[in-house]
């Protein structure tokens, strides 16, 4: 068994010492957070480490961190997200680095998966900009769909550290629930999803989610623990810890 274990880093936290516990990274690119600097620092300690890096972009909004959905023209989104992906695929490479994958940030993620205009908005700009990079997003979601038809590779995500309503959607994060800062239970909840097994959800109930990658959030309050204590709890079940085409 093997899972790709990644991490959403360069967002404005001290997140470095999650990457030698994670087999990738998406980098935030200075729309919803991030810079040259903080793109330029996470792309060598990833190339240091070995780790797959892709990017993070999202809605160009800093004061919300791009976690609320935004009125704006398809046009102008596209052209954010080139600039944002072109941004760190030309600071990667000067660190001898290519970008493997794109992971939509935020409520652009969110909204994706359901609005299948705007998984198109993206899909389309992700194969504009190099249609050998994948495109993650949420099992059974329009982002995938998108990349399907945009002849990209989607792949599909879980999340370790959030909680799932029975519907198989994250619950928002406005719930007191939504997050799994507890690293024993996420750790649980990690190995169930790279061994196929059901996790909870609120509610009482289970479900089951077909992901090749599981992610830790490193602006969770104790990010670092609690992926430690995923990496930890998925090398004693066996799984091995590997990128997606790694």
């Amino acid at each position: 068994m093997e899972i790709d274990l990644n991490a959403d880093v360069g967002e404005g936290y001290d997140d470095l010492a999650i990457f030698p516990l994670v087999s990738s990274v998406s980098i935030a690119c200075g729309a919803h957070a991030g810079d040259e600097e903080t793109m330029s620092r996470s792309v060598a300690e990833a190339a240091r480490l070995g780790v797959t890096v892709g990017a993070h972009p999202g809605y160009p909004d800093r004061p919300g961190f791009g976690r609320e959905a935004m009125d704006i023209a398809e046009d102008e989104l596209r052209r954010s997200l080139a600039e944002q992906i072109g941004t760190l695929a030309l600071i990667a490479a000067q660190h001898g680095v290519r970008l493997a994958h794109v992971k939509p940030h935020g409520a652009l993620y969110n909204s994706g998966a359901v609005d299948t205009a705007l998984a198109s908005v993206v899909a389309g700009a992700i194969r504009d900009a190099d249609p050998r990079l994948r495109l993650i997003g949420p099992p059974g979601s329009a982002l995938l769909d998108a990349a399907s038809r945009a002849g990209l590779v989607g792949v599909a995500e879980a999340f370790a550290d959030r909680r799932y309503l029975p519907d198989g959607r994250l619950a928002p994060r406005g719930r007191g629930d939504a997050l799994l800062s507890n690293p024993a239970e996420a750790a649980a909840q990690a190995v169930a999803l790279a061994t196929g097994a059901r996790i909870p959800t609120i509610g009482g109930g289970t479900i089951l989610l077909d992901a090749a990658t599981v992610c830790v959030h490193a602006d969770t309050p104790g990010a670092v623990d609690i992926a430690r204590a995923i990496r930890d709890a998925l090398d004693q079940a066996g799984v091995e810890v590997r990128s997606i085409g790694g």
